[in-house]
């Protein structure tokens, strides 16, 4: 519902930040408001100290046994505000270690009651700042009716927004799964995973507005026709076709086909012309971004082939060679990219965040580590496909002499440090670009956590976020 209202919180929250005395919110000392106002705060683009955080939660006094429910909900505030560290705040990441341990006990020992149970139980999975909003709401509504002091109103129109989002996400849907059945029927190759609606899952978050249609329906082709090149190169093709479907990738033209494998020549052709159908999309005056968005696909490709010679040769690459070509074949800043430059221009201000896309911020670089790093550990936990070539995990174990399980800690760190970078990237950008430029980037790792969540592959194995579908395309929210 946060959508609906962007410019209205926003002043309003402005007001918090200038400290309005009018306003109890802004002054209050209580730790829930003040761990509250930190988070929503920094998630909005506003700079604040950590101090008041960190210094209304060291004068509080917190017991080990038994959790009130207004402490588990001042520990649980705390829990999700610190969340919103950005690097050197050291201070946040002992207030994390302290809220965890204690609701991790009050889960264990059956303390909660519902829903604060259930609500703390996702925290721990994935912190509120990191969890898809729109999935989020889905446990929400029904949490919110059972409060006594509930606004009815309010409630009401949160569900029919859902419902009506969900009418429109539909729609989408159907759209992009006609598309992807010609576009899988014509290129014959059965070896690719067919995900249809994960490829429309993967961008609800990235671009949530209502008049963003476009945006996700690109950005959802665009992430089909990736995981297709990625199943062409990790799972099938030998290492001589993926260099021939480069060479023609790089010459980018329909005749180049001639060099390519029978079996390869309608995908190559595919992507060529889903291109052009891409470029169709976009508005005479920006025509201009399809042409950074087509260069990317064959500094994928080349990408891609290094892979495959690593794995061809059996090489095992070091930490930083493998990060150094990983991250460009995650797709993070060429989707990004995607979002911003489809979104319509009365919705957000699209031409500047592409601009800012071009310049590979160290936010898509985040995002991209957040993407490679997440899946790279999953794989682990699962067990990688023979032909793919060692992930990081493996890398990082040749490389330090360590254990699987220490070197997928040591990378889930690394994770938490891209986090901080994109949350402190937020708070530097102009403030008119969070939606068209931060939102992507920061939409994106959300779904990065989802998908992953504790090992889980939910693209490759469609049915580990069966459930999550379900709440978003299946089940209406009952009025």
């Amino acid at each position: 519902m946060g959508l609906r209202f962007r410019e209205e919180i926003d002043l309003l929250l402005g007001r918090v930040y200038r400290a309005d005395e009018d306003l109890e919110f802004s002054t209050s000392n209580d730790l829930h408001i003040v761990a509250l106002r930190f988070r929503l705060l920094r998630q909005h683009g506003f700079f604040v100290s950590a101090g008041t955080v960190v210094c209304t939660w060291r004068g509080g006094s917190f017991s080990t046994r038994g959790l009130c429910g207004s402490k588990t909900r001042d520990l649980l505030s705390l829990y999700n505000a610190a969340h919103m560290a950005i690097p050197g705040e050291e201070a946040l990441d002992d207030a994390i270690a302290f809220a965890r341990g204690h609701l991790e006990a009050a889960v264990n020992k059956g303390e909660l009651k519902s829903p604060m149970a259930e609500q703390v139980s996702r925290a721990l999975g994935i912190p509120l700042p990191r969890s898809k909003p729109r999935v989020e709401a889905t446990y929400y509504i029904a949490e919110y009716e059972q409060e006594e002091t509930h606004d009815a109103v309010l409630l009401e129109l949160a569900k029919l927004d859902f419902n009506l989002v969900r009418a429109l996400h539909l729609k989408e849907l159907s759209d992009i799964t006609l598309w992807w059945k010609a576009l899988y029927d014509e290129v014959k190759l059965t070896f690719c995973r067919d995900r249809a609606v994960e490829m429309h899952f993967w961008t609800l978050d990235m671009v949530p507005w209502d008049g963003c249609s476009r945006a996700r329906i690109a950005l959802a082709k665009v992430i089909g026709l990736g995981g297709m090149m990625d199943d062409v190169y990790d799972v099938h093709a030998p290492f001589e076709d993926c260099q021939r479907f480069d060479q023609a990738m790089q010459r980018w033209e329909e005749s180049a086909v001639s060099v390519i494998p029978e079996y390869l020549r309608g995908f190559y052709l595919q992507i060529v012309r889903q291109f052009n159908e891409l470029e169709g999309m976009l508005k005479s005056h920006e025509k201009h971004r399809i042409s950074y968005l087509a260069r990317a696909v064959p500094d994928a490709i080349q990408i891609y082939v290094q892979e495959a010679k690593w794995s061809n040769d059996k090489y095992i690459p070091t930490f930083k060679e493998h990060t150094e070509v990983s991250l460009m074949s995650s797709w993070a800043s060429t989707l990004c990219l995607v979002a911003s430059a489809f979104a319509e221009d009365d919705v957000l201000a699209t031409e500047q965040a592409v601009q800012w896309g071009l310049g590979m911020p160290d936010m898509y670089m985040a995002c991209a580590e957040i993407t490679r790093f997440r899946n790279d550990v999953a794989s682990y936990q699962r067990g990688r496909n023979r032909k793919d070539m060692a992930n990081s995990v493996e890398c990082y174990v040749k490389e330090h002499g360590v254990t699987g399980d220490e070197a997928a800690a040591a990378i889930t760190a690394m994770v938490e440090l891209s986090w901080r970078r994109i949350n402190q990237g937020c708070l530097e950008m102009d403030r008119a670009l969070l939606p068209a430029a931060a939102r992507p980037v920061v939409g994106m790792s959300r779904e990065v956590e989802v998908i992953y969540l504790d090992g889980r592959d939910g693209y490759t194995f469609g049915s580990d976020i069966n459930h999550i579908i379900d709440r978003l395309f299946v089940d209406p929210v009952p009025v």
